[in-house]
């Protein structure tokens, strides 16, 4: 037999269309506390107190997105007082409050990287010692590490792990400086990267570009530490790390952008973000390029397809087919597309899908194309990468189709990874006519 519970007692979320996300009791008072997005941010509630009892206009508890596993934005120190994170311009802030009241926090002091913290953080843990706090963290220079931090002294915090080993010099190190630009439906967001290698110098008027679409599609990118990008930026080209609309982050609002509307948002967000940029003369409107992995490489074929803004594109383990998708992919996402385009069970429902899909409008693309793609991909199977490439070849466009074995849904192998990188440096070199040097 197993134990029966009862009087069970609605909280929050009646309305359905409210997203409440990690509820944890108070290990000071017992007091049931949750995250709730119902005045258009995430916001701290405590059950039984009407409304939010810290109000703000940002996402408290982290950018990251609710569908992943082990995420907790807040935490209760020693003393009873709150410890959450969220993010501000760019930067991480670790908000620390008074909640044991009745009514709203108070009390409530901010601290940022002037106070010692790493420029982002998150998964914020008391380190029951007085004002100490672990927490894990990076920044565009530091891989992302576990931290111990002092409230109180306020000294710069102490790494205790990292999880990598790689460190390079602050002369090829490029930080990025959060942008927010003109689009569609009012105004997106992304981190630009300048070129950075101070041994090399250009006469060219403004970089080629390399646009990042993140994958998803309803999570966000990050400024902390990535050799991926430093790759492209110490070898003399800018990037642009979108956060198209419907990433989280940024409010209920914006998250919902793509309800409906993924393979139109995304694209034209991607689009606007390289037009600015080139309007800005931060980048070279004749060497525009883009790339994402998995949703992000659906943003990018689609962007390739029904666009005429990027000269060269490369999609990792990308989404050429929704159809497919729809019909063939993981449990955790059998429903996902429900939410980002609509129903898949009419003919005019099997017709928006068709339409939405850069498989169906090859014949308006006129640009090189790579396909990198693992062979053991049950999420997005290889038979896509397959399909694109093979309408590619059958209209002359030039293509690269690398299989790799043994890979699944994202390269695990450094030799695979690095091949990848060095694969589409190859690829955009050969199209911009751009020689490399080693």
């Amino acid at each position: 037999g197993g134990t029966e519970s009862g009087g069970h007692e609605l909280v929050a979320g009646e309305d359905g269309d409210t997203s409440v996300i990690q509820p944890a009791w108070s290990t000071k008072t017992g007091d049931l506390y949750y995250i709730s997005d119902e005045t258009g941010y995430y916001n701290l509630y405590r059950a039984g107190t009407e409304g939010t009892i810290l109000p703000m206009e940002h996402d408290l508890g982290g950018s990251a997105p609710g569908w992943a596993l082990g995420q907790q934005g807040y935490a209760f120190l020693d003393d009873g007082r709150v410890a959450a994170s969220y993010s501000k311009d760019g930067r991480s802030v670790l908000l620390v409050a008074d909640v044991g009241g009745d009514g709203k926090a108070v009390d409530v002091v901010e601290y940022g990287s002037d106070d010692g913290l790493p420029m982002m953080f998150g998964g914020v843990t008391p380190g029951g010692e007085g004002g100490v706090v672990y927490l894990t963290g990076g920044s565009p220079s530091t891989p992302t590490s576990v931290y111990r931090w002092d409230m109180e002294r306020r000294d710069p915090a102490t790494i205790l792990a990292c999880s990598s080993s790689l460190s390079f010099p602050e002369d090829v190190i490029s930080t990025p400086e959060l942008v927010e630009f003109p689009t569609t439906l009012g105004t997106a967001f992304g981190y630009y990267y300048p070129p950075k290698n101070d041994r090399f110098q250009s006469s060219d008027r403004a970089p080629p570009l390399l646009v990042k679409a993140h994958g998803g599609p309803t999570a966000c990118t990050g400024t902390s530490f990535n050799a991926g990008l430093q790759f492209w930026t110490s070898r003399g080209y800018a990037i642009l790390d979108v956060d198209y609309g419907g990433s989280t982050g940024y409010g209920r609002d914006y998250r919902r952008r793509l309800r409906g509307s993924w393979g139109i948002v995304d694209i034209d967000d991607v689009c606007a973000g390289a037009r600015y940029l080139v309007e800005k003369g931060l980048a070279d409107g004749d060497r525009l390029c883009i790339d994402g992995g998995s949703a992000g490489g659906y943003t990018t074929l689609g962007a390739l397809a029904f666009k005429d803004v990027f000269k060269a594109g490369c999609s990792l383990y990308g989404v050429a087919d929704l159809s497919a998708l729809a019909a063939d992919t993981h449990k955790f996402e059998s429903r996902y597309l429900d939410g980002l385009v609509g129903p898949y069970k009419t003919d005019e429902d099997k017709e928006l899908y068709k339409k939405r899909s850069p498989i169906e409008s090859v014949d308006t693309l006129n640009c090189p194309i790579l396909l990198l793609q693992g062979a053991e991909d049950k999420i997005v199977p290889p038979n896509q990468a397959e399909l694109m490439h093979d309408a590619l070849l059958k209209k002359g466009i030039p293509t690269a189709l690398k299989m790799y074995e043994n890979e699944q849904h994202g390269f695990r192998a450094a030799t695979n990874i690095e091949d990848a990188l060095d694969s589409e440096l190859s690829f955009y070199s050969q199209v911009f006519g751009i020689k490399n040097v080693p």
